[in-house]
């Protein structure tokens, strides 16, 4: 594809939608694959443009979804929520903007005791070993909830 083959815009553009048949990406994502596969920046930019104004790649609805299913799946939270989305090639802003809607949606204690509920069945802090209250922490920490909400809904289970 590096030469300059003037469809190569169009076998871009039809590489590029069986890319998007099978999941979402966002606009940097979608170039990096072309770009991989082998066509010029010129041309993934081309394709990009079309994609674009026809409403195939959105990076806001990319945004909007990541965020909601992230939170959602107990899978992301909070800054590591944040950092996926940058890893993704969402751009600062973006991330800012969505990230400040929707987690205003989201109670972080509510969320923690739903992944503690669903990962960690019939746990309880108050006879679990150290070792497992570490592991549970440390896991409910790397998905990104802070310290503060993860022992705030640890004690809330514990007072009924």
């Amino acid at each position: 594809m590096k030469n300059s083959d003037p469809s190569a815009p169009e076998k871009g553009y039809q590489y590029a939608l069986r890319l998007l048949n099978a999941r979402d990406y966002t606009e940097a994502r979608l170039r990096e694959k072309l770009c991989e596969k082998g066509f010029e920046a010129a041309d993934a930019a081309t394709v990009l443009g079309r994609m674009v104004a026809e409403g195939w790649v959105n990076d806001r609805r990319f945004a909007e979804r990541f965020a909601e299913s992230a939170l959602a799946s107990g899978r992301y939270y909070g800054p590591r929520l944040r950092q996926e989305m940058r890893r993704r090639g969402l751009p600062p802003e973006l991330v800012s903007e969505v990230l400040g809607r929707v987690l205003v949606e989201h109670d972080e204690a509510e969320d923690v005791r739903a992944v503690i509920d669903r990962r960690f069945c019939g746990f309880s802090f108050a006879i679990a070993s150290d070792k497992e209250k570490r592991r549970t922490i440390g896991y409910l920490q790397r998905r990104g909830f802070s310290l503060s909400a993860i022992f705030r809904a640890l004690r809330a289970t514990e007072q009924f």
